[in-house]
């Protein structure tokens, strides 16, 4: 069998594949469109990450493919109905980086609560902002707000309330009493009631026609003033401009975003000048810890299917 994978993957789980099958593994193969589409002609499997999309011409160059291993969770990226109804298996490596996404999540909220790690160069150049930086907030006690209350959701709230912060939560696919919400002493809550209650709001739901632009301008104004703002879900959940007028305006008290509508994010003066904010390259779920346990698990995943 011919295994083409197009973005990075743990070279000893490739490896593992390549003691079986015959496997094309190219990083970069996702930003060559043309012999990406000639190699996926061959693959009776295709391993991707957020990057390659699974549709369109891509799609139907994948005539001999059984099998599409998404190395993450999110699948926006896959058209799946497409793909399921050419007989291909879409295989998510859920809960491999949930962790990672979590950790992620706690450190940043703490960070910019605090709002004390900016001043290195301050420091080291021999000013002394102690009085500046001595108004940060603390995380215990806080509320942490989860728009979805999924398996990560689930390992995030997990950790903020070992730090000491309460939890409430929505997903709109749990009703009040899934046990969920129990088992992780987390209450259930309304969409605007997380909102307008918490003092750090993550979001962790994928990008469909119900969440795009859920965290739009009044939904922003709506967050408690001097609140915290993380996306680790998907870009275009939220929108950069209102976020950063937010945020400018002193309203919101910081943001971390992971996600971008359009990535890699292209240079924008929505974000130039914006106080406490941490913009990373969706990176949230990839830790070198993490990275082992997604491409262990999709190598896995694969072995199985290419052999039933």
């Amino acid at each position: 069998m011919r295994i083409v994978i197009t973005e990075f993957m743990d070279e000893r789980a490739v490896a593992q594949l390549q003691a079986a099958h015959d496997v094309l593994y190219d990083p970069k193969l996702v930003d060559d469109a043309p012999r990406l589409l000639a190699e996926a002609a061959k693959a009776d499997a295709i391993v991707v990450r957020n990057r390659t999309q699974v549709r369109g011409d891509l799609l139907a160059a994948l005539g001999r493919c059984k099998v599409v291993g998404r190395l993450g969770v999110g699948l926006d990226n896959i058209d799946v109905p497409g793909c399921e109804s050419r007989g291909m298996q879409v295989i998510p490596a859920t809960g491999a980086n949930a962790l990672s996404v979590a950790e992620y999540v706690v450190t940043t909220a703490a960070m910019l609560l605090r709002g004390a790690y900016v001043s290195t160069a301050d420091v080291a150049a021999g000013k002394w902002p102690r009085n500046a930086l001595s108004n940060g907030r603390e995380i215990g006690g806080k509320t942490l707000g989860l728009i979805g209350f999924g398996g990560i959701g689930q390992l995030t709230a997990k950790l903020a309330r070992g730090l000491g912060m309460q939890v409430i939560a929505f997903d709109a696919m749990m009703d009040q009493d899934h046990p969920a919400f129990a088992q992780g002493q987390v209450r259930s809550a309304g969409l605007e009631e997380v909102i307008k209650m918490a003092d750090v709001v993550s979001l962790h739901v994928p990008l469909v026609d119900s969440t795009r632009g859920l965290f739009d301008a009044s939904r922003i104004a709506s967050m408690k003033k001097g609140a915290v703002l993380i996306n680790t879900a998907r870009g275009g959940i939220v929108d950069d401009a209102a976020l950063a007028a937010a945020l400018k305006s002193g309203h919101l008290g910081g943001a971390a975003i992971d996600v971008f509508d359009t990535e890699p994010l292209p240079a924008s003066a929505h974000f130039e000048g914006c106080p406490n904010l941490v913009l990373t390259p969706h990176i949230a779920g990839v830790s070198a810890e993490s990275n082992t346990r997604v491409s262990f698990l999709i190598a896995d995943r694969l072995l199985q299917a290419l052999t039933s």
